[in-house]
């Protein structure tokens, strides 16, 4: 069994353009990603795929893929689908850990914590991080389930709300990794970036927790901002802008196994 991860990345971002190259402590927001994604005790760099577009502007993303020494696959811009079941197809994978690039403190455990879930459980498709402060959590797909889907979607503009194809139909089996202790929830706080104000709340929590080589996780990161809610404060508001846009965006339709063309509920 072969298990990768998969991370999206493009640069012509709408919000907040070249995000994944801004810098945080004077490195960039992928280099932290990496950070997290090679603490999995399931992962070596080496199997480590970012999956990026085929637009020019992404060849920067290829450069910094190689510097780092993980690979890289070029698809579809908008139809993330079928730019990881090219991906997770060219790399033979059997299971995958998917990482959304814009998601600088995902946290390790939990993503070997959905793995495990899938290696237990051989009939289970994915298994996904809830109920954790938004850009912790990650999930663990089996490229199985992916091919699943890869034949059902009816959407080529995937690219926001994709994982819906996932969790809000019936067409692979599904389990929710809910959080593993009460000090890991905070309802309000937001760790994704998506616009100005969070990249300077990142800014702000890794002057706090960033020491150079190692990593700090969950623990230390809700135990900080419950001690300084003001940093909450600096892009809170930005969710309610996130899930809108969500909401508008994510019109997607699937097909059935019966047949039926279906839309799902964002």
């Amino acid at each position: 069994m072969k298990i990768g991860a998969l991370i999206p990345i493009r640069l012509e971002s709408e919000r907040l353009p070249g995000k994944i190259l801004k810098e945080i402590c004077g490195r960039s927001v992928f280099s932290h990603l990496l950070d997290r994604v090679f603490s999995s005790k399931f992962l070596l760099p080496k199997d480590v795929i970012v999956c990026t577009t085929l637009n020019r502007s992404d060849d920067l993303i290829v450069e910094e893929a190689t510097k780092n020494g993980v690979r890289f696959f070029r698809g579809s811009e908008n139809d993330i689908i079928d730019r990881f079941w090219g991906a997770a197809e060219e790399n033979q994978i059997d299971i995958f850990i998917e990482v959304d690039g814009d998601d600088p403190c995902s946290e390790p455990s939990y993503m070997d914590f959905c793995v495990e879930e899938l290696i237990n459980d051989r009939e289970l498709g994915i298994a996904f991080c809830q109920g954790l402060p938004l850009g912790i959590g990650t999930k663990a797909i089996r490229t199985a389930a992916l091919k699943k889907i890869w034949d059902s979607h009816l959407t080529n503009r995937n690219d926001t709300g994709f994982i819906y194809y996932f969790t809000k139909t019936d067409l692979v089996k599904k389990k929710a990794i809910l959080p593993k202790q009460k000090s890991h929830i905070n309802d309000k706080a937001r760790l994704t970036l998506d616009y100005e104000e969070d990249l300077i709340f990142f800014n702000n929590l890794f002057k706090n927790l960033y020491h150079e080589g190692k990593i700090f996780g969950i623990e230390e990161i809700i135990q900080l901002l419950d001690i300084k809610p003001e940093l909450v404060e600096i892009n809170a508001f930005r969710s309610k802008d996130f899930w809108k846009r969500t909401t508008e965006r994510a019109l997607l339709e699937f097909r059935t196994v019966e047949g039926k063309t279906e839309k799902i509920e964002a």
